[in-house]
């Protein structure tokens, strides 16, 4: 991921770097100067990792266990296809539960959901081979296909690589803008935010920002079976700007300031509160002495699964508005 933003930003940003935990850091100078004033330095995150295992275990017939790294329901993992990412390259196998086959199983095994950690990748090989290459700590992954409708995008891991689209496309136009930009932005793809914004801790220490924005996918629970109530967001509404989540309480003047950008730019936008899930912004929030921040982003149907689902019109809006703003601060 990290390589591949690299290709993907090569002139966008005056400085780029990779700080000791994987995340990409890259700046852009202001393009414009204000009289007197010191730049504002925005720091907006984007996490690249996405939810994952890694192997505790290989026993003695070749199959591998797990232990999750991130946010998994498990009644999302039966007979998944996943990759194995080891030092010797990235082997395909199946994911299953351990257990009886509906064919020999009671309506009592039947309606038991087993926990993650009885959860086993069978590689289809044998117990010898696969002690050839596969190893304690090697990554499991989710491999699924990318597939594209006409008003949806849907895949695994859009959680938050779709916020790495957004960032990259927002900057570009920037760049790109006839006024240029007077605050100095600085964009951090970062790691580890699925077990903890870890990333985004050490980036905004370093960082110092005085504004930050957090760019992640919020949850639009407009679905069968779903209370209207708890929605939070509904897709084909604009980009949700997030108020309050389990890791921060959003900035209000931020609050208002892109809900008023919004509305003077035309593009469709919708308020939030989530009432369980964090994202970047809630470390460059608490780090060093603090920043201004708030969240925004797309609502995204089935989080945490390889059917996760974005309208493009949410996503488009989630670009134009964190282009504005980087335009305005």
């Amino acid at each position: 991921m990290r390589a591949l933003v690299q290709k993907e930003t090569k002139g966008l940003f005056d400085q780029t770097e990779t700080d000791a935990m994987g995340s990409l850091i890259c700046t852009r100078n202001p393009t414009k100067k204000q009289r007197g004033a010191k730049p504002t330095r925005v720091l907006i995150a984007a996490h690249m990792d996405e939810i994952g295992f890694y192997v505790r275990h290989i026993d003695e017939y070749g199959f591998l266990w797990l232990n999750p790294a991130g946010g998994f329901d498990p009644r999302n993992l039966f007979s998944r296809r996943v990759l194995v990412v080891t030092d010797s390259g990235d082997f395909e196998g199946v994911l299953n539960p351990s257990g009886k086959p509906i064919h020999i199983s009671s309506e009592a095994d039947r309606a038991k959901v087993p926990g993650t950690e009885e959860f086993f990748v069978d590689l289809g090989r044998s117990a010898a081979e696969v002690r050839k290459f596969a190893q304690i700590g090697d990554y499991v992954v989710m491999h699924e296909p990318f597939i594209e409708t006409p008003l949806k995008l849907v895949s695994k891991a859009i959680d938050n690589r779709m916020a790495v689209f957004t960032a990259i496309e927002a900057v570009r136009r920037v760049a790109k803008s006839r006024g240029g930009h007077a605050c100095e932005i600085v964009v951090a793809f970062t790691t580890q935010e699925e077990v903890g914004l870890r990333g985004a801790q050490v980036a905004a220490n370093a960082c110092g920002a005085d504004v930050g924005i957090g760019l992640d996918v919020n949850i639009a629970c407009d679905t069968p079976g779903i209370p209207e109530t708890q929605r939070v967001t509904k897709q084909g509404l604009g980009v949700a700007i997030m108020v309050q989540d389990s890791s921060m309480i959003s900035d209000i003047s931020l609050v208002r300031q892109a809900c008023a950008v919004a509305k003077r730019h035309g593009i469709a936008h919708q308020r939030a509160v989530l009432p369980r899930g964090g994202q970047d912004a809630g470390a460059i929030q608490r780090a060093g002495r603090g920043a201004r921040c708030v969240a925004f982003g797309p609502g995204t149907r089935y989080i945490h699964t390889v059917t996760e689902m974005v309208h493009k019109a949410d996503l488009d809006a989630t670009i134009d508005l964190l282009a504005a703003m980087l335009v305005e601060l």
